[in-house]
């Protein structure tokens, strides 16, 4: 019994699908995924060089849990009841695994001046959602105010 429960906690739950189910789970690729738990992993050592209180997940299910959370867009409640989290630490664990990726800038867009500069041509569509006038009754408080004076005899 021992043993087994020591080969579940070894074995990670997504290491026993494809590459092409895991593309599927996550939305990203396993390449991606390894780059992305390497930049979160000397980040989260140099937070916890820092000292405070211990996460209550590691690395991996933080990075799993964001992952969740922009590839399925589920509230805060849901994946924190999935995690055994509050909602709270949800939402702190999940920007802070964003913030650390997109400062990080293997993960982050360019900016719009460099898309400027760039050579691809880039292509708009606008849609023209303006208000448009429509000709209503105009209002005309005589009639309203007869109308209810004469039905109250």
């Amino acid at each position: 019994m021992m043993a087994e429960t020591f080969l579940m906690k070894e074995l990670h739950p997504l290491s026993h699908l494809t590459d092409t189910q895991f593309r599927r789970l996550t939305g990203i690729k396993r390449e991606t995924f390894a780059k992305m738990l390497a930049i979160l992993r000397i980040a989260h050592a140099a937070k916890k060089a820092k000292g405070g209180r211990p996460n209550a997940l590691g690395v991996r299910e933080m990075l799993l849990m964001t992952l969740e959370y922009l590839r399925e867009y589920r509230t805060y409640f849901h994946i924190a009841a999935n995690y055994g989290l509050s909602e709270s630490a949800a939402y702190t664990t999940i920007r802070w695994v964003e913030d650390t990726l997109v400062k990080d800038g293997t993960f982050s867009l360019p900016g719009r001046k460099e898309l400027l500069k760039s050579d691809t041509g880039i292509e708009v569509i606008l849609v023209d959602a303006t208000e448009s006038p429509v000709q209503r009754p105009k209002k005309n408080n005589a009639d309203t105010t007869q109308a209810r004076r004469n039905g109250t005899r």
